[in-house]
């Protein structure tokens, strides 16, 4: 994914671009520029690396007065991270500056059109073709050039677009990526996502797929796909600007999992009521469809398909409807069973995941109902559900998901207790003993994130691990799955999950000394089974960490080391377990950014220290005092 940011207005726009790149940086940190246009026509500046790079190339925008622009963060996908495949990209006669987020599915049959037309292409992105495209379909009206350009386009794409003979407009366009229009008294802008556009406004206008916004600094023009005006209902967000920065967190992961039990509160006290029942105002489903219901699935992408293993587990128990979770890059390409008597869930923290999107319009074509979990008001995903419920998590930056994860749970519980009350399946005094345990689950969140030293001191000891192994058996195994994700993307270690009983068929092999194994077991029922497996790893050398309950607090001869989480419903252990695997602390790259596998403490002192990133492969040596790094020689180039 990329990040896109436009504004077109009354005052200069390059700091405001680089303001709202900073907020998009997580989306893509390859390369960033930006394209201003103006009487002189179309200047373009771009880098390679952070956007810190860029910024500091324009010196922060200083003395750049044009009043319209686009920019771009890139996270490579068609050429290789370079100036050159930077963006903006430029047509042939420097005409048309376009930025892009998506893959343009057919680019290279396009590309060998334009190229046999005798265009000269400069990059190695699939984006450039765009730019060139628009320009040869230009005969003086900038929209009908775009317009006829994306006509030729399959696969996905949200675009920025300017013209050197048209400065005061700006045209953007999307399709299966995400772009929202912000609406303000300074001007307009354009963003992939909210966060960029919180300091200067709330007002959205939510664009559907092949919509095109034609943009002045006074109006934004909606059309559709055949050029039809579209009105589009304004949305005021309700986000605050703090929410979307730092707040004295070093990173925004950090920030975001000290944030869970406030998001949890929020997702869980809307839907309780005084007199302890369930209150879903997004949900329409009656009793009587509900009991037509014979088949429930669950589909969703990453962290979020993960939520859904523990919602299959809770669901399927309370309902005794039969469940499936499917991931939502292969549900539509596998001729699902899904007809009028199917409900579909979908999880998504944006509401714009292009994979989720299109299974949930496959879903709805095969004719089942709809209901979504989503983090964003107004997204596609919520607007073309039947039904949406919001987790009212309220903005999450980092790109490795802990309080969308948290909160999409909460939701998953809620909507079995909801389901399972209606079908008579629990009677309303359990109902009300699963809501007391739910009410808790903050507070109890809480307390464990309250034991962030201790879990410091563990992650450095296990910092320079090469593999690791979660395990676990029923709820566990599902929480393992996330652990293990959150690993490999913030740590760059090579890490599985595995149900405890699948080791022996082939899984311990692997298994030797040095090794680390991670046991999840929290479910008195499966305990001693759990242990059994533990001692296997113990056998072939493996250290143990274990994650279970408090009242586990007997002797564990075959366990290295014990994390203790407070004990509450059975169902809603994965709420707590998956807590203690989302912190750590590490050093960053100064080159790329990502986490490196070092970590320092507040009275940490290094001196001329070569800090080495396992991602770019680059060291750059560094200083560090108070948790503060100084590069004292750049990374070469």
């Amino acid at each position: 994914m990329c990040g896109i940011v436009g504004f077109i207005g009354r005052k200069p726009a390059a700091p405001l671009l680089l303001e709202g790149l900073a907020k998009l940086e997580y989306r893509g940190y390859d390369s960033a520029g930006i394209a201003l246009v103006g009487s002189a026509g179309i200047e373009i500046h771009k880098a390679k690396g952070r956007l810190q790079i860029l910024s500091e190339m324009i010196d922060g925008g200083k003395g750049m007065e044009a009043t319209v622009g686009i920019g771009h963060t890139r996270w490579a996908t068609h050429g290789k991270p370079s100036d050159e495949n930077s963006h903006p990209h430029r047509s042939a006669s420097g005409r048309f500056a376009v930025v892009h987020n998506g893959i343009i599915e057919n680019y290279a049959a396009l590309k060998k059109q334009l190229m046999e037309e005798g265009i000269q292409f400069l990059s190695e992105t699939d984006t450039e073709v765009v730019a060139h495209l628009i320009e040869k379909h230009y005969t003086g009206d900038f929209l009908a050039a775009v317009r006829a350009a994306i006509a030729q386009l399959e696969g996905s794409y949200a675009l920025g677009v300017l013209c050197s003979e048209h400065p005061d407009e700006m045209i953007a366009v999307r399709n299966a990526s995400p772009l929202i229009v912000g609406l303000s008294e300074e001007g307009n802008f354009i963003a992939s996502d909210i966060p960029a556009l919180l300091a200067h406004t709330r007002r959205i206008l939510q664009l559907a797929d092949h919509e095109v916004v034609r943009l002045t600094a006074d109006k934004a023009e909606v059309f559709d796909q055949a050029g039809h005006p579209v009105e589009k209902k304004e949305i005021t967000v309700d986000w605050d600007v703090s929410s979307a920065e730092k707040g004295g967190y070093a990173h925004f992961m950090i920030k975001e999992i000290m944030e869970q039990p406030q998001a949890l509160s929020a997702t869980i006290s809307p839907r309780i009521d005084a007199s302890g029942g369930i209150v879903l105002d997004g949900i329409s489903l009656t009793e009587k469809q509900l009991r037509q219901i014979n088949r429930l699935y669950i589909v969703a992408c990453g962290s979020a398909y993960h939520a859904g293993v523990v919602g299959k587990y809770v669901l399927e128990k309370l309902t005794r409807i039969p469940v499936e979770v499917d991931l939502a890059s292969e549900f539509r390409y596998r001729d699902p069973i899904v007809d009028e008597k199917t409900l579909v869930i979908i999880i998504s923290q944006s509401g714009e995941t292009a994979d989720t999107l299109a299974a949930l319009r496959e879903a709805k074509r095969r004719g089942a109902r709809v209901l979504s979990v989503v983090n964003v008001v107004g997204s596609s995903i919520a607007s073309e559900s039947d039904d949406v419920l919001y987790t009212w998590a309220g903005p999450e930056i980092s790109v490795a998901t802990t309080k969308a994860y948290s909160t999409q749970l909460t939701m998953l519980y809620i909507i079995a207790f909801y389901i399972a009350h209606k079908l008579g399946n629990i009677d309303d005094r359990n109902l009300r003993r699963l809501l007391s345990a739910l009410i808790r689950l903050p507070d109890m969140v809480a307390g464990i994130l309250r034991q962030a030293p201790e879990l410091a001191q563990l992650a450095q000891r296990y910092a320079y691990l090469e593999h690791a192994y979660f395990i676990g058996r029923n709820l566990d195994y599902a929480v393992a799955l996330e652990a293990s994700l959150k690993l490999k993307e913030i740590s760059y270690i090579h890490s599985e999950a595995y149900a405890a009983g699948e080791l022996k068929h082939g899984t311990i092999a692997l298994i030797d000394p040095g090794r680390l194994v991670v046991s999840l077991a929290c479910y008195e029922e499966l305990f001693d089974k759990t242990m059994s497996n533990i001692k296997e790893v113990k056998a072939r050398g493996a250290e143990v960490l274990m994650i279970t309950t408090d009242d586990n607090r007997d002797d564990l001869p075959d366990v290295d080391h014990v994390i203790y989480i407070p004990k509450t419903n059975d169902l809603l252990m994965p709420s707590l377990e998956v807590v203690p695997m989302q912190q750590t602390e590490w050093v960053y790259c100064p080159v790329c950014g990502n986490k490196t596998r070092d970590r320092i403490r507040e009275d940490t002192v290094l001196i001329n220290y070569p800090l080495y990133c396992p991602k770019c492969k680059r060291k750059s040596l560094i200083q560090a005092k108070q948790l503060h790094i100084v590069v004292i020689k750049e990374p070469d180039a």
